[in-house]
């Protein structure tokens, strides 16, 4: 990225300069502002480095030039000085601050650890106006500046020559060669290193090829800070071209209502006794699905703009006779997995005698694996219509199928959960419908956060659910990390009955996923209709690209609108375990992050709309991009996107370049068509994909939202 000093500015001129930047180096030292303007100045969606150099500080702060300090009384008080403005920024949101290697060391350790505590990268700089040293001693000055707190080392010397500036370039090679020691961060966006001078010049777009997260320059009609800086728009030119990759998206984008809340509302509604009203709600082949259940079951369903209104069928067993009676019981949930897997164990306690589930395109071609299993522990029979000949596992059961109950209840039931949490959705909900308690105990959980959501949506309309979360020490010790629970155990009183209730449907994290990856990426987008207190496992797309060093932000509470700005993004390693929808779109950013990612839980996709594992690594295989299955984990190589711009425009082989445009399958899976379109914005041409009309599954208005941007 492009960052751009800002010096000799007062607080308007800052404001009015950083709406240029992409990013900037705030100048302290020379920058006079109060400590509520930079409070304001840092609380800005442009990534900002704050800096103030002490020398520069002395030479011009008039607190420091009285004749009658000794030259140690300056030199200590410049360095309160900075210290306290440096805190300051950080406190506000600086993403990063830079301390000079020379500064007094109690400073540089007061200001590394103020950033540690408030997640600000913390650079130590060295900087030689007079010459280059040698490979050797340049080398040291790096290991210098790691062993004092760098989290990223800079260096910048004057050249007089290509030799001096290569001398410095070749520290990028030699991080490299670091992989295994704790120094190993600085090979993957932890190092700038260029060169000062007309004769170093060239170095500064050059370090950005060999792995810098960003290169400085002077801002437009400013004078250079330093000898041989470029100009802000002289280095647009040299990195972005004609193209820009810039993707300026000036309204907020919409997202539609999630899906894990609808369909568990909808189904919930036309079980309750009254009238329920469902807002917020936006049209997905999906929720279509679910109120076409709900038509099914005997509910009366009225859609009035954005609001649903349902009135419910009072359930209990043997009352569901709307489906008919005898053999002739039959409910179709479309291609939704959620959808099948909590009508079936929901007929099968609702509905007396059996119940054939159906569906329709991708969902046919889906085993419920672990579904036999367990819906023979609450005492369900299953039986397939249609025996697939390349299943031979027992478990592997597939829609159509019949079910009938009612389900075992009382006592103690053990099932595994390693298999997802649909069908525990439905059992929760059809064991509230039992004659007796039930306790039922989840091994292995998987995707708990959608857990939580039934249990919230259950509890507005009435049911109230027992649970404990249970784990070993390292459970304990991580206050609750949903990834480290080993067992689930539920309290399900018997004999409740599902009362009406008004719901505002949340907006979607899964959709948006995509919305803020681009931005995060490739420019600025703006979101709207989302809640950060979500119980959506997919809110967990905040926290990656925050670990990715995205820039975020979100104002008016919780319910504000998110804005993603593009920032130097790094590797991350994440379990996505409990979010597997978010991995087609979190592969993609991976490739755009400098370093090696490492995300797990691959494990939770071969049962979806595709076998999604083996279509996200043939996604980024045909795609240039450096990607291999370890074990759970999927391991994705990644370079920043200026890294990949440059490559692109050297011709070398030995260079990332742009992601290879061309045709792609989708897999017919909504959420692969959405990774793919991201992934387009960082193409060296169109991709074109075999279907893209499958996202009506989820976002209907997908792709006309993605044209916004």
């Amino acid at each position: 990225m492009i960052c751009t000093v800002i010096h000799n500015k007062n607080f308007e001129q800052i404001l009015e300069a950083l709406e240029q930047c992409e990013m900037a180096e705030i100048r302290l030292d020379s920058c006079r502002m109060s400590a509520r303007e930079i409070q304001e100045c840092f609380s800005s969606d442009v990534p900002l480095i704050a800096t103030c150099r002490l020398a520069e500080l002395m030479a011009s702060e008039p607190s420091l030039q009285d004749e009658s300090m000794t030259q140690q009384s300056r030199e200590i008080k410049a360095a309160q000085i900075a210290e306290k403005r440096l805190c300051q920024a950080i406190e506000a949101g600086a993403r990063y601050v830079d301390v000079e290697i020379e500064a007094p060391k109690q400073m540089s350790k007061r200001v590394r650890n103020v950033a540690h505590e408030n997640g600000t990268v913390f650079i130590r700089s060295y900087h030689d106006f007079e010459g280059t040293a040698s490979v050797d001693a340049l080398r040291t000055l790096v290991v210098k500046c790691h062993y004092h707190g760098a989290d990223m080392v800079k260096v910048a010397t004057m050249a007089s020559s290509q030799e001096d500036a290569e001398r410095v370039l070749s520290l990028y090679e030699w991080c490299g060669g670091m992989q295994g020691t704790d120094m190993e961060n600085l090979a993957d966006g932890g190092l700038i290193a260029f060169c000062m001078g007309e004769a170093g010049r060239e170095s500064r777009l050059e370090c950005l090829r060999r792995g810098a997260p960003f290169t400085y320059t002077a801002l437009d009609g400013d004078e250079a800070v330093a000898p041989g800086q470029w100009s802000m728009s002289e280095m647009k030119a040299a990195v972005y071209g004609e193209a820009g990759h810039r993707y300026p998206q000036l309204d907020p984008l919409s997202v539609p209502c999630s899906k894990s809340f609808a369909q568990r509302a909808i189904i919930a509604a036309a079980l309750a006794d009254g009238v329920s009203h469902l807002r917020g709600y936006t049209p997905c082949g999906d929720n279509e699905a679910a109120l076409a259940v709900a038509r099914e079951l005997g509910a009366d369903v009225q859609l009035d703009g954005t609001t649903i209104t349902i009135k419910g069928v009072a359930a209990s067993r043997g009352l569901l006779s709307a489906l008919g009676a005898g053999d002739h019981a039959t409910v179709h949930v479309g291609e939704s997995g959620l959808l099948a897997r909590m009508v079936i164990p929901l007929m099968a306690q609702l509905h007396e005698g059996p119940v054939e589930v159906t569906g329709e395109k991708t969902l046919l071609k889906r085993p419920l694996t672990g579904a036999r299993e367990i819906l023979e522990a609450v005492g369900c029979g299953v039986k397939e219509i249609l025996r697939c000949a390349q299943d031979d596992r027992e478990d592997a059961v597939r829609i159509p199928l019949t079910v009938e109950g009612p389900l075992k209840s009382g006592g103690r039931v053990v099932i595994s959960g390693k298999h997802g949490s649909q069908l525990i959705t439905g059992l929760l909900m059809a064991l509230s419908f039992a004659e007796k308690n039930t306790t039922l105990v989840v091994n292995d959980p998987k995707s708990i956060p959608y857990i939580f959501i039934t249990l919230e949506v259950l509890k507005k309309f009435g049911v109230k659910i027992g649970n404990e979360m249970l784990g070993g020490r390292d459970f304990l010790e991580s206050n609750g990390d949903w990834s480290l629970c080993t067992e689930m155990v539920f309290k399900v009183r018997g004999g409740q009955r599902l009362k009406a209730t008004d719901i505002d449907l949340e907006g979607d994290w899964s959709a948006a996923a995509n919305f803020l990856v681009a931005g995060a990426v490739f420019g600025k987008v703006e979101v709207a209709g989302l809640d950060t207190t979500s119980l959506q496992a997919d809110l967990s797309i905040m926290d990656i690209l925050m670990d990715a060093g995205a820039s975020l932000s979100q104002v008016d509470g919780a319910r504000g609108n998110i804005a993603v700005q593009r920032a130097p993004l790094r590797a991350f390693n994440v379990d996505a375990s409990n979010c597997p929808d978010l991995f087609p779109v979190i592969s993609v950013l991976a490739a755009f992050c400098q370093g090696t990612s490492r995300i797990a839980g691959l494990g939770r996709l071969a049962n979806k709309e595709s076998d999604r594992a083996k279509a996200i690594l043939e996604m980024l295989s045909q795609m240039g991009v450096e990607a291999h299955r370890k074990d759970d984990e999927l391991v994705v190589k990644g370079y920043s996107l200026v890294q990949r711009l440059l490559g692109q425009s050297s011709g070398e082989s030995c260079q990332p370049g742009l992601l290879k445009g061309g045709e792609y399958t989708s897999h017919h899976d909504h959420r692969m068509v959405m990774a793919l379109k991201v992934a387009s914005l960082g193409a060296d041409g169109p991709i074109v994909i075999d279907d893209e009309d499958c996202v009506a599954k989820s976002f209907p208005s997908f792709n006309e939202q993605f044209s916004l941007m």
